[in-house]
This record gives C-alpha cells, structure tokens and sequence, in this order.
C-alpha cells in the first residue's frame, strides 16, 4: 500500500517533469517560429527599402543624365539589375511568409496584397527598363523638361498606380509585420518564461506536498518499528509492535513480531533446558556424593576389613603353632596328650579354613554371578548335611541343635552344594551368636503366598545375643559385624560375610530372606524358596 502511494507520488512527478519539458519545447518551438518569422518580415521590410532607395538613385542618374551631366551608362544597368534582383528576394520571402503563416485567415489578404504589389512592381521595373533604354544624355532644353516628366511619370506611376504611395505602403505594411511579429516573438517568450516559473513552482510545491505528506506517514511506523526494536534490545520479547495498518510497515512489523515470539520461545526452551541441566547435574552431583560417601564407606570397610583378617587369620595360625610348640617341647608325652594337641590343631586348622572360604568368597566380584548348577532335587538331602555340620559345630560351643526330619520329599530347582553353603551359613550363624548350652531350632514346613504359589520355608531359631534396631537393617551388608557381635566373639571367626552371601544365594534361587530379632532375646531367621510342585499344608500372608 505505501509503496503504491510512493510509486504513484514518484509517477506523477516524473509525467509532471515531463509535461513541463514538452510545454517548454512547444513554447520554445512556437518563440523560435515567431522570431523567425520577424527576421523574414525585417528581411522583406529591408528589400522595399533596398529597392526604393535603388530606385531613388536610379531617378538620380536620369536626373543627373537629363541636366546633362557626366553620368556612366553601366550605372544604369547596374541599378536596374539591383531592382530586379531584389524583387526576386520579395518574391521568395513572401512566399515563405505565407508559408510561415500558414492558413491563418486574418493575414491571407495581406499575403494576397503583397503578392499582387510585387506583381506590379515587376511590371514596373519592365517598363522603367524600356522607358530608360530610350534615355540619351542631352543638353538642357524644353524636350529634356517633357522627357523628365515622362521619366518621372514611369518612375511614380504604373497601371494606373501610385508607386510612391505603393513603395510607402508596402514600407508600412512591412514595418507593421515587423512589429507584429516581434511583439508575437516577446509574447512567446514570455509565455515561456511564465511556463518555466510555474512548471518549476508547481513541480516544487508538489514536491514539497509530497515530503510533508510521507514525512507525516513515515513518521508514526518508523517511530513505532524504532520503539519496538529498541524494546527487543533491552530484551523484552513480549512487547509488539502496532500493525493495524495495511502497508508494508505493517507487515513488516507482523514479521518482527514473529521473530520476537520465535525467540521468546526459543528462550523459554533454553531456559527449560536449563533448568533440566541444572537439575540433572543437581542429581548427578548427588549421585556422585552418594558414590562418595559410598567408596568412603568401603573404604573403611576396606581397612576394618583388613584388621578383621588379620586377626582371624593370627589368632588360628596362633593356636597351631603353639599346640605345635608344647608337643614338640621337651621330651616325649603321653599319646593321649599328643591326641588332644592334635584335636586342637584340628579345631584351629577348621577355624582357618573357615576363614579362608569367607575370603575366597568375598574375592569374587559378584556373588549374584556365581555359576549354579540348578536341577530339581530334594531339599531335604542339603539341609540334613548342613545340620549334622551345625551339630558337630555346636559340640564344640555346648550349642543344642534340634532337628526332626519331614517325611515329605519337597522338591525344588536349586544347586545342592549352593544350597547346603545356604544352610549351613544360617545354621553356623545362630550357633556361633547363641549363649552357652543355648538351643538352636531348625524347622521346615510348606506355604503358600498371596497368589497361592507354593513355597518351601525354613525356620531357624536360637535364643542367642540378638541384634539391635540400629543394626537390623544392615546385617545383610558385606563386611558388617554388630557390637553385640564383636564383642561376643572377640575370638570369633566371623568376617561379616555369612548373612550377606546367603542373601545372594538366596536371590540366586527366587527366594526371599528375612530376619526378625530382639536383642538379648534370639533370632528367627525364615528362608523361602519356590516348589516344583505345589501341594499346599498351611498359608500364610507373606
């Protein structure tokens, strides 16, 4: 739309420059047609003039030849030929000034008159020829007198016609064209000059119309597109510039709006982004406290660890090498003295390898990776084992271990050395912790869970030391002894790996472990494992 009205504007000043160019070259044309048509009309007026005075000087010589002075006859024929060649140039001028004034009808009766004087002028200068051929010089005398008035009546008169008052009419006529055509030239120029000044005037006032009217339409947009853009400078992407209007600023605007929405969304996302990045670093950074604090805490682990080594692995090592000692010293002893240091070595020696197999375990990187062999089997076989290993232990602890085979054969898939390791862990695990002479009661029956799958349980119950609240929740932690535990087996050979590793065994198998206890009063221990089949004797929540 503006650029129309611009294109328009531009239009009309340029047909505007180009209608003054044309006037000016018509009035132009018109003053040099004028000026020219003077100059033909002083030139005609100048050859009646010429030819009168010739004629004046050619009555002269006949004056002069008449009074009978020294006169040349060749001036004769000199003037003469001047007359007619000036008449000729009369001839050719009045034509080109009746060409010259075209079919105007106020000026062909002029054309006409000069036409016909010309005629007779002709017709004159042919008798004045013949009159003057005749004219001898001659001394003064009556006939010379009739001769002049003669001469003279050629000279003034012809057809009947004044040539005086023709010569003077035609030096008049002439006179009046001449002045005509000047005051035509003058008027030209000055219509020239006036087209000129108001041609130049309008074309400045339009021009100045035209800046005031697109300096008043410019100014509104472009103080509104200057208003905006320095609003999205200041980075104020919700401000808008105005476009009610339909022009090209408004549509321009409608385009910087859309930028600034663009960006304005785009700045949102990247402040989203942002926030998701600093959120996730947040949780990163913490994941990364967490593993921190977690290498911090096997780190310690670590180093408690390695006392706890050295002390389990001094304290049996200890034990041989002295029985060994006091055997081998002095002389030779009773064979039943010999027996009992061996029983002792032996006892140590089982001690060491316990605590050997505790660290063997712990050397694996994953005890959920431990290759098992699973089949169906009866787990009856794996738990009998395990308890005549918890009894035997207990003999040494004066622990009671109470067992009473089922008769039902419960099968399961499992790995029968894993699962005797299994049992034997939990079973060793309450012997060591119960007090002395204490009873350590083993029992397994059949339930079913909530979906009514059918489960194998086992229940292992001492009346041992306990454990805390504090330290429940991380028995099944590696590494990880209670002080109630500690210091009821300050020779002991736990490392705090036996919990933690019948944890993994159990996951191993699709079972599930739990430990219930009250310090000072025993724990019960329940292990689940799935059935192959699915005989359902009693049921329970869990």
């Amino acid at each position: 739309m503006f650029r129309k009205r611009l294109t328009v504007a531009l239009g009309t000043l340029a047909c505007a420059a180009l209608l003054q160019g044309g006037v000016s070259l018509w009035a132009l044309q018109a003053a040099g047609d004028k000026v020219y048509r003077g100059r033909v009309a002083s030139d005609v007026l100048a050859g009646f003039l010429e030819l009168y005075g010739t004629k004046q000087r050619l009555r002269a010589w006949l004056s002069q030849s008449l009074l009978g002075a020294p006169v040349a006859p060749q001036l004769r024929e000199q003037l003469q030929s001047e007359m007619a060649a000036t008449l000729d140039r009369l001839d050719a001028m009045a034509v080109l000034a009746a060409e010259l004034d075209g079919d105007r009808g106020a000026l062909q009766a002029e054309h006409r008159q000069r036409q016909e004087d010309l005629r007779v002028l002709h017709q004159s200068l042919d008798e004045l020829r013949i009159a003057m051929a005749s004219v001898q010089p001659q001394p003064p005398n009556d006939s010379s007198v009739a001769l002049w008035s003669e001469i003279t009546r050629v000279f003034d008169v012809s057809q009947g016609r004044d040539l005086r008052s023709l010569l003077d009419r035609n030096i008049a006529r002439e006179k009046a064209a001449v002045a005509r055509d000047r005051a035509a030239a003058d008027s030209s120029l000055a219509l020239v000059r006036t087209l000129a000044l108001g041609a130049a005037t309008s074309l400045a006032l339009a021009a100045a119309l035209l800046a005031l009217y697109f300096a008043r339409a410019l100014r509104q947009p472009l103080e509104e597109l200057s208003t905006g853009v320095e609003a999205l400078q200041r980075g104020e992407l919700q401000h808008r510039i105005p476009a009610h209007r339909h022009d090209e600023f408004s549509r321009f605007a409608q385009r910087v709006n859309a930028m600034a929405g663009e960006i304005a969304h785009h700045r949102e996302r990247e402040v989203e982004a942002r926030h998701r990045l600093e959120d996730l670093v947040q949780a990163r950074t913490a994941e990364l406290q967490d593993a921190l604090q977690t290498l911090r805490q096997l780190e310690a682990r670590r180093r408690q660890l390695f006392a706890d080594i050295s002390h389990e692995l001094r304290t049996p090592t200890t034990v041989i090498r002295g029985e060994a000692d006091i055997a081998l010293r002095g002389q030779d002893k009773p064979a039943g003295y010999y027996q009992g240091a061996m029983q002792r070595i032996v006892g140590a020696a089982q001690q060491l390898g316990g605590v050997i197999d505790d660290l063997l375990t712990m050397a694996r990187t994953d005890i959920d990776t431990l290759a098992l062999h699973r089949e169906p089997l009866s787990v009856a076989a794996p738990l009998q084992e395990a308890v005549e290993q918890a009894q035997t232990l207990g003999l040494e602890h004066r622990v009671q271990v109470e067992y009473t085979a089922s008769a039902e054969d419960w099968r399961l898939l499992g790995d029968a050395q894993r699962l005797r390791q299994l049992f034997t862990l939990l079973l060793h695990n309450a012997v060591r912790y119960s007090h002395f002479a204490g009873v350590v009661q083993v029992q397994a029956s059949c339930v079913a869970d909530a979906s009514g799958a059918a489960l194998w349980q086992l229940h292992v119950i001492d009346r041992g030391i306990g454990i805390s609240a504090d330290d429940l929740p991380r028995v099944f932690e590696r590494n990880f002894r209670g002080e109630n535990a500690r210091l009821h087996r300050t020779d002991g050979s736990g490392l705090g790996l036996g919990l933690p590793i019948a944890a993994m065994l159990t996951r191993a198998h699709g079972g599930h472990i739990e430990i219930d206890s009250q310090p000072g009063q025993g724990t019960k221990v329940s292990l689940r494992l799935p059935l192959l089949v699915e005989p359902v004797y009693e049921h329970t929540d869990r």
